[in-house]
C-alpha cells in the first residue's frame, strides 16, 4: 500500500513540473508575440506618417531645384573692349600703318580742332617778334586760345615751311621759308598733334629741307600727312584710334598748277608732296581710307591767295572728294577766311586763313568738330584775330563782326551766335 502511494505522489509532481514549463513557454511566446505585434505596429505607423507627410519624388526634385542658387550673371565690363582692340595690341602693325592711339577727353566723343597757316621762320615778323618777347608760344597766342587748342583730342594745322638749318633755297622763288629745328617744340606746346605738309613751301629748301623736316617731326612725336620720302608715304593717311573711333587724316595740295612746279610731287623714287591737281589719286586714297575708318578728314591746300571768293578748282574738287568718302574737308592757302558749305551731309570749310603767319591784321579762326558714333555731333567756328604778331580769341562786338563775315561767306548754312554751324544747304553731293 505504501509503495502505490509513493508512485502516485511522484506522478503528481511530474505533472506539476510539466505544467510549469508549459506556462513559461506560453508566457514567453505571448510576450514575444506582443513585442512583435508592437514592433510591426510601430513600423506600420512610421511608414504611414512618411507616406502622408513626405513629398513625392517629383516634388522632391522640384524642391531641391528651388534650393539650388541661381547663377550670378557676370557684371558687364565698365569699359567694353574697343572694336580696334586687336590693332591696339599689335604695336608693330600700328607703326607700319601709321596708326596712333589717344584716350578721349569725353567718353563716346572725339573733339577735333583745325587751324590754318603757321610760320616759324625767324626772318619774318611773327617769329622774330616772339623771340624778342621771350620766344615761347605765350608771346604768339592768347592764353584762352591756347587752352582751347590744348583741350582738343586731336589738333591739326597747316605747317607752311620746312624745319631745317641746311640746304639751299629754291632759285627764282619769291618767298622761301624755313624754321630753326628747335622751334618744333612749339607744336606740342600749342597742343598740336598732327600737321599737313601738303603745301607750296614744304620743299622751299629742296629735298634736304624736306627730309630734315620728316626726321625732326618724327623725333618730336608730331605726326604729319601730305609729304614723304616717296609717293606711298606722301599719299598715306595717318590714323588715330580715339576710344571706339578710328579717324583717318589725308592731306594734299593743288597749288602751283603747273607741269613742273617748284614744290616737287612725290614719286615712287623721289621725296615730295601729295599733289592733287588731278584729284583722281586723292579720291582713291579717300575711298580706301573710308573702308577701314569710321571718319575721314581731308586737309587740302587750294584756292586763290587773298581771295575770299571760291575759285573754280575748289568748286570742282570739293564734291568729288565728298563723294569719294570724305566726312569733313578743311582748306588752307588763301591767307584769308572763306565760307563753309555742304555737299550732301559733308561740310567743306574752304579756308581758315592765316592762323599765325604775318604781322598783318587779319580775321582768322578755328573749326571745332565733335564726333560720336553717328558722325559729326557739332561743328563750330571759333573767331580769332591775328594782329601785331599775336593771335587771340575774340569776344563781344569783335567776335560778332567776324561771325557776320563768315555768315556772309556761307549763305547756304546757318551760324548761330556761338559759331555753331547748321546745314541748311540744298547743294547735293556729286
Amino acid at each position: 500500500m505504501k509503495r502505490r502511494k509513493s508512485r502516485k505522489n511522484k506522478s503528481n509532481r511530474n505533472n506539476s513540473k510539466n505544467n510549469g514549463k508549459r506556462f513559461i513557454i506560453v508566457f514567453f511566446a505571448a510576450l514575444l508575440l506582443v513585442l512583435l505585434t508592437g514592433l510591426a505596429g510601430m513600423i506600420a505607423y512610421e511608414y504611414t506618417i512618411r507616406v502622408n507627410e513626405e513629398p513625392a519624388a517629383d516634388e522632391l526634385i522640384v524642391e531641391l531645384a528651388q534650393k539650388i542658387p541661381e547663377p550670378i550673371a557676370a557684371e558687364p565690363s565698365e569699359e567694353p573692349a574697343s572694336p580696334y582692340a586687336d590693332i591696339l595690341a599689335d604695336s608693330t602693325y600700328m607703326v607700319e600703318n601709321r596708326i596712333y592711339a589717344k584716350e578721349p577727353t569725353v567718353a563716346g566723343e572725339v573733339k577735333l580742332c583745325f587751324a590754318g597757316d603757321v610760320l616759324f621762320d625767324d626772318e619774318y615778323a611773327v617769329m622774330a617778334t616772339a623771340i624778342q618777347k621771350g620766344g615761347t608760344v605765350n608771346q604768339a597766342f592768347s592764353e584762352d586760345l591756347l587752352q582751347r587748342m590744348r583741350a582738343a583730342d586731336i589738333m591739326m594745322l597747316n605747317n607752311e615751311f620746312p624745319y631745317t638749318d641746311r640746304g639751299t633755297a629754291l632759285e627764282d622763288k619769291q618767298y622761301t621759308f624755313r624754321a630753326d629745328p628747335s622751334t618744333v617744340s612749339w607744336l606740342p606746346d600749342m597742343g598740336v598733334d598732327i600737321i599737313s605738309l601738303a603745301n607750296n613751301h614744304t620743299f622751299d629748301f629742296g629735298e634736304t629741307g624736306l627730309l630734315d623736316t620728316l626726321e625732326i617731326l618724327h623725333t618730336a612725336g608730331i605726326t604729319y600727312v601730305g609729304a614723304g620720302q616717296n609717293s606711298k608715304e606722301a599719299m598715306a593717311p595717318v590714323y588715330y584710334i580715339v576710344g571706339d573711333m578710328k579717324i583717318a587724316f589725308i592731306a594734299a595740295t593743288q597749288i602751283e598748277r603747273l607741269d613742273n612746279p617748284d614744290t616737287r610731287a612725290a614719286t615712287e623714287a623721289l621725296s615730295g608732296v601729295f599733289r592733287c591737281w588731278n584729284p583722281e589719286k586723292l579720291c582713291e586714297a579717300v575711298t580706301e581710307a573710308k573702308q577701314t575708318s569710321d571718319f575721314v578728314v581731308v586737309f587740302i591746300h587750294w584756292g586763290t591767295e587773298n581771295e575770299s571768293e571760291l575759285d573754280w578748282a575748289q568748286l570742282d574738287q570739293a564734291p568729288k572728294i565728298a563723294e569719294a568718302g570724305a566726312d569733313l574737308i578743311i582748306g588752307a592757302h588763301p591767307h584769308c577766311l572763306q565760307g563753309v558749305t555742304y555737299y550732301g551731309d559733308v561740310p567743306v570749310v574752304h579756308s581758315l586763313g592765316n592762323f599765325w603767319f604775318s604781322s598783318r591784321q587779319v580775321d582768322t579762326g578755328m573749326i571745332e568738330a565733335v564726333l560720336d558714333k553717328n558722325g559729326i555731333k557739332s561743328l563750330q567756328f571759333i573767331p580769332a584775330l591775328q594782329s601785331n604778331c599775336v593771335t587771340s580769341l575774340l569776344d563781344g562786338a569783335e567776335k560778332d563782326a567776324v561771325m557776320q563775315i563768315m555768315r556772309s561767306l556761307s549763305p547756304d548754312i546757318q551760324i548761330d551766335s556761338e559759331g555753331f554751324i547748321n546745314n541748311t544747304s540744298e547743294v547735293p553731293a556729286a
